[in-house]
């Protein structure tokens, strides 16, 4: 199969468990890409602790001990990485209510790529308040990366939104990945980085001392204008 034997439709409740599979799995990858990759980003947790590991060893002389403060920084960042994510899983209203949230509504919408008869990646759009498109929740089954589906869906978006131009001047997304590729996948489709917020506070989080400390990332924000 490849992405030449691509297809689209509107999402529909027989493509319900495919899709809560993908879109599951894509955000499980995203623990251990905040909590390993988003360290080398975040200057002020590495200058963190390094100080716990001085002070470490300053009180207790143990350089054993302090070899051993980096992997266990690591399990906690890993822990609460992923207690962030399971908690924005349980606050995706649209998630839990998929059905109603994308078959009832004329302002949501989700599409479903399929090869063969395979469900291989999803997105979705909402409009905003300001009138503006917000590209959301792509996913593409890792079986089936660098097959260009994600491109074919970020342009399913885009022909969407452009057939409303005359109320949407706009389409923006966000994401929180450190790997480069959805990156390179957004540019490609034209949009561009307008910002980034340091220290984001992702739904989910309960914002006390221990998860500020460990869980920590950076999102940045696209756009692409339709006029």
């Amino acid at each position: 199969m490849s992405a030449a034997d691509m297809a689209y439709h509107r999402y529909t409740p027989s493509d319900r468990k495919e899709v809560l599979r993908i879109f599951r799995e894509g955000m499980t990858e995203m623990v251990t890409d905040t909590a390993f990759r988003g360290l080398l980003y975040h200057p002020e947790s590495q200058l963190l602790y390094t100080a716990i590991s001085v002070t470490f060893y300053v009180f207790t002389g143990s350089v054993w001990l302090v070899c051993c403060i980096l992997p266990l920084v690591l399990g906690v960042r890993y822990y609460y990485s992923q207690k962030v994510v399971n908690g924005y899983l349980e606050r995706a209203q649209d998630i839990h209510d998929i059905d109603q949230y994308y078959m009832e509504s004329s302002e949501h919408h989700l599409w479903v790529a399929e090869i063969g008869r395979t469900v291989v990646g999803l997105v979705a759009v909402h409009c905003l308040q300001d009138g503006n498109m917000e590209l959301d929740r792509m996913s593409v089954d890792r079986r089936f990366r660098r097959q260009q589906v994600g491109v074919a869906l970020g342009q399913q978006v885009l022909r969407f939104t452009r057939l409303r131009a005359h109320s949407s001047s706009s389409v923006v997304l966000g994401t929180t990945a450190y790997t480069a590729a959805p990156h390179r996948l957004y540019q490609s489709l034209g949009f561009r980085c307008v910002g980034i917020t340091n220290g984001f506070c992702t739904p989910g989080t309960e914002q006390s001392l221990l998860e500020r400390a460990f869980y920590r990332v950076r999102h940045h924000h696209y756009k692409l204008d339709l006029q």
